[in-house]
């Protein structure tokens, strides 16, 4: 069965693992932190989502605290991020690529990790966003800024399309890697929409108070 296709699911994680710590990597040195702190927010962006998402459905211990591949990938991506980041003024656009792609692979890998678990319909929906977004909010937090889920253009909102399609191509048997590497293309490319077009989620209307 393909929700529990090990090779398949080895290949997301690793995949969103390596991009979100690309990511994580160049918000730290953005804030100019030490090579130490560069591995730090790797980790942190890379394996934080998984750990939650494992957690979550009761894969214990997490993947990505037990699987040395994975740590292997955030802990190479995080030094060739310290040794080979591009030049400041393109480190901002660069993170939110990889985040987009990160946000992409965690999504349907987590649904799917979530639907070989047993999970309900519902539930490998919020694992999967969760597992998209966990890493992402480690990350901004440990680097001192607000969650890019909470401020920016549309982040949620494409996590939870895409894996809505996979959860529900499972549940109708149509589930095939195709629709799932469709679903990670389609995740990047409606957030990569929402960062070039600026479309954010509605906010409060403004009241006229100064607080």
């Amino acid at each position: 069965m393909l929700t529990q296709d090990a090779h398949l699911q080895l290949i997301l994680d690793l995949v969103g693992v390596f991009v979100f710590a690309l990511s994580g990597g160049l918000v730290a040195v953005r804030k100019r932190l030490d090579l130490f702190g560069v591995l730090v927010l790797a980790g942190a962006a890379a394996l934080g989502g998984g750990v939650l998402r494992d957690v979550l459905i009761g894969s214990l211990p997490p993947v990505g605290l037990s699987d040395w591949r994975l740590i292997a990938a955030a802990g190479l991506a995080g030094i060739v991020t310290f040794l080979f980041h591009p030049g400041v003024a393109r480190i901002s656009r660069f993170v939110r690529v990889l985040d987009a792609a990160g946000l992409a692979a965690f999504a349907v890998a987590g649904s799917l990790k979530a639907l070989g678990a047993g999970t309900g319909a519902m539930t490998a929906v919020l694992v999967g966003v969760i597992t998209a977004v966990g890493g992402g909010i480690l990350r901004d937090v440990l680097g001192g800024q607000v969650p890019e889920v909470l401020r920016r253009e549309l982040y949620a909102v494409p996590a939870l399309l895409g894996s809505a399609i996979v959860v529900v191509a499972y549940r109708t048997h149509h589930l095939s890697e195709a629709v799932v590497w469709g679903s990670v293309l389609l995740v990047f490319l409606v957030r990569m929409a929402a960062v070039i077009l600026d479309l954010n989620a509605p906010t409060p209307l403004r009241t006229g108070d100064s607080a």
